[in-house]
């Protein structure tokens, strides 16, 4: 739910606002009450009153006092994700040394190490020293140095950045932009390895509304519409189950909640179908009141009542009981075929179980027993903490690696004395030798996978039996960094290949220096680094590398010019010119208005991933070298980028501009019926005199798939086109592609 009270631009007076702030800090300590001991209502008072005086003169966008987001992201803390009273002190301080005169050493002496600690790990790196490394990604490494002492940073940080998407209407554009794809690609995945699963849906559902804000409306409009259908649907599959477990003498609650919105455009894209063909739009949930020592029992009994009355679905059960996620997630999934021939989709777990799912890692220290979970969230740090400290790579590869490794589900895997190994989804037998041993990963020749022989680019899948082949000749190579997805592996990989690079490098290093000694120029820093960005590489051990293998000729660094002992580069010169990537020439200046420093006249292109057209949402990306590339906000790419080079992100808006043609691509699916393609291309060229570029039309068993590739004038005539086509008979669907895919 929404925290904060919204106030009008210029709406209260000051003392209505300090009633507000006031009411604001009450209902936080209503939801503490239950945690609260002697002494502790003095502690938070004091952070209180602490955070309002550091923030008194500060106003949100939306023109409200600052504090208010402090207590809001408190409040989350409490009720959404079940931390207690340090926490609270903790949210209330988190942004008073980023952003006011307090420094962390006030926060220490006045609430102690343990929250100094976690305000510290809070607080932002304002002054990141390489200027290429992305600042987020910085700072996010920063945050799960921080994690491994204490989980509680990474829990207040999503606290803080829920309550940033709830506020974001006050945003501009380009910054809800940047906060919402940084959202998708890092947060929400991160709350749901927290095991924090009703907040990671709404930080995906709210990202959306900002990301693709008309399927979002689309989306959102059809549930409502639907949802007195679907109630009545709920409560006719739900009666005869309800009947039954009273029947068994169970104590249970039950009840169907809608799936989010974001996860139901995963499955029409996915599944490439239309809303009304998502059957499982809502889930049954059982919460069973167990015993401990019954509750697994328990739920495989009910399992056995539902699934006597409607037919499972075999390859759809999924038993978190006997493995649960290494988020501590535990429960029985089963989908099974309700009344309408509709597939329903229920969740069966004990309270506790549900707690743990809502309340994630909170919840896990309340049922701390030393337990089998509490080891797996250890080994998770572990593995987390071994990969920060060995890490040099640069940011925003550690980002990615991060989110292959640690952000993925996993796969059980056993070695053969049948010992587990957890390991992301995706993992490869050569994964699996890394995570034994880096002596043995880098030895790796093949692997027996459930007795039999495998390259090490097999894919592994959870239960499969792993035993590693290894020989003293085997050298990594480039390649394998291709087929591994941990972040282990791909650390030592790179660490063996820059080792074995290393050594070639010294001969070239050598030839080098000789050759510039004979020009005449010194072998000197100076030298070295201006040769590498001539070449454009990215280190000087890559230009020795390159010219021990040959790629660089040494006949070119002697036709330089040489000034005293050091080397002129000659500067390139550029010329200012648009062009775009349909290879159509342009007839005017202006196919997009870019609102940045200089919008007169702007090198561009449009991205290849996505193939812009005038009318789509998109965003301007500063490209070294290549001016500006724009894509799509929905490309595959965008939530990369936005996320980790927000600072690269130019708002961009096209003009109405009806005298270029720009290249995209329509796949029509349909019935194989006669005359059809004729019916196709009439609509195209006849009706609305569009230019077709391509045309291709298969067909298989009666039924049939085209690729059309033509060129419109912007997203209103494709519109058009893809409705005129859908009502034609025997079409089935009609999907846009990115003319590349072709």
């Amino acid at each position: 739910m929404e925290t904060v009270a919204h106030i009008p631009k210029y709406g209260l007076n000051e003392e209505q606002e300090k009633k507000l702030i006031l009411r604001e800090y009450r209902s936080l300590l209503r939801s503490l009450k239950t945690k609260l001991k002697p002494g502790d209502r003095k502690l938070i008072r004091n952070a209180f009153e602490i955070a309002v005086e550091a923030h008194k003169t500060m106003r949100r966008k939306s023109g409200e006092p600052y504090i208010l987001h402090p207590l809001a992201v408190a409040k989350i803390c409490i009720e959404e994700i079940g931390l207690g009273v340090r926490s609270t002190i903790c949210a209330l301080m988190h942004d008073t040394v980023e952003d006011t005169d307090i420094t962390l050493e006030d926060v220490e002496k006045e609430f102690g190490n343990e929250i100094g600690r976690i305000v510290g790990g809070l607080t932002k790196i304002s002054n990141v020293v390489d200027v290429n490394a992305s600042k987020q990604a910085e700072n996010f490494k920063k945050i799960l140095l921080t994690l491994t002492d204490d989980p509680r940073v990474i829990l207040i940080k999503l606290a803080d950045r829920l309550h940033n998407m709830r506020t974001l209407d006050s945003m501009k554009r380009e910054k809800q932009l940047r906060v919402s794809s940084e959202t998708v690609y890092v947060y929400a995945p991160l709350a749901h390895r927290m095991g924090l699963y009703s907040i990671k849906t709404e930080m995906e559902d709210l990202a959306m509304k900002y990301m693709e804000p008309d399927t979002y409306r689309q989306i959102a409009r059809k549930l409502a519409e639907t949802k007195r259908e679907r109630s009545k649907f709920i409560n006719e599959f739900v009666k005869p189950l309800k009947d039954k477990l009273v029947k068994n003498g169970f104590d249970f609650e039950m009840h169907g909640r809608p799936k989010s919105i974001h996860s139901i455009w995963n499955k029409m894209k996915k599944k490439a179908v239309d809303f009304e063909e998502v059957y499982d739009l809502f889930a049954i949930r059982v919460i069973l009141n167990s015993t401990p020592e019954k509750e697994k029992e328990d739920c495989w009994k009910v399992y056995s009542l539902i699934t006597d009355e409607y037919t499972p679905s075999p390859e759809r059960l999924r038993d978190w009981l006997s493995n649960p996620k290494s988020n501590g997630y535990e429960a029985l999934h089963t989908t099974v075929m309700g009344p309408q021939g509709r597939w329903v989709e229920v969740q069966i777990r004990s309270k506790r179980m549900n707690e743990i799912a809502e309340k994630g890692l909170a919840a896990h220290w309340k049922y701390k027993d030393g337990g089998n979970d509490e080891s797996r969230f250890e080994k998770w740090f572990h593995q987390i903490r071994e990969v920060l400290t060995s890490q040099d790579t640069d940011s925003v590869d550690f980002l990615q690696d991060f989110k292959l490794s640690f952000l993925a589900e996993e796969i059980y895997v056993y070695t053969p004395n049948g010992d587990v190994k957890m390991l992301p989804t995706g993992s490869t037998a050569l994964d699996f030798a890394f995570s034994v041993h880096s002596a043995i990963g880098v030895q790796c020749i093949g692997a027996k996978v459930n007795h039999k022989l495998v390259p090490i680019s097999h894919k592994l899948r959870s239960g499969d039996q792993v035993e590693i082949i290894t020989s003293s000749k085997q050298k990594p190579n480039e390649d394998w960094l291709n087929f591994v997805v941990t972040a282990k592996a791909r650390n030592k990989i790179k660490d063996a290949l820059k080792d074995e690079k290393r050594k070639i490098a010294e001969d070239g290093k050598y030839a080098l220096q000789k050759k510039l000694e004979n020009m005449g120029a010194a072998f000197s820093q100076h030298n070295i680094e201006e040769l590498v960005g001539w070449f454009k590489l990215n280190s000087p051990l890559d230009l020795f590398y390159q010219i021990a293998v040959k790629n660089i000729d040494l006949k070119e660094i002697k036709e330089l010019k040489v000034h005293g002992d050091k080397i002129e580069i000659p500067k390139p010169v550029k010329a200012l010119e648009i062009k775009t990537d349909s290879g159509i020439p342009s007839k005017k200046d202006a196919e997009l208005i870019i609102f940045g420093e200089s919008s007169d006249k702007i090198v561009y292109n449009l991205a290849n991933c996505c193939k812009p057209i005038p009318g789509d949402d998109v965003f301007g990306f500063v490209t070294t070298g290549k001016g500006l590339t724009i894509h799509r906000t929905n490309c595959p790419n965008a939530a990369k980028l936005m996320a980790n080079y927000g600072h690269r992100v130019v708002k961009t808006k096209w003009a109405k501009n009806k005298e270029i043609s720009f290249l995209t691509g329509l796949k029509i699916i349909g019935m194989d019926d006669v005359g059809v393609v004729n019916k196709i291309t009439t609509i195209i060229s006849g009706d609305l005199r569009i230019n077709i570029s391509a045309l291709t039309i298969e067909s298989k068993e009666g039924i049939f798939e085209g690729h059309i590739r033509l060129f419109v004038h912007d997203k209103e005539e494709l519109d058009e086109l893809v409705i005129r086509l859908k009502s034609l008979n025997g079409i089935q669907t009609v999907d846009r592609f990115d003319t590349d895919a072709s």
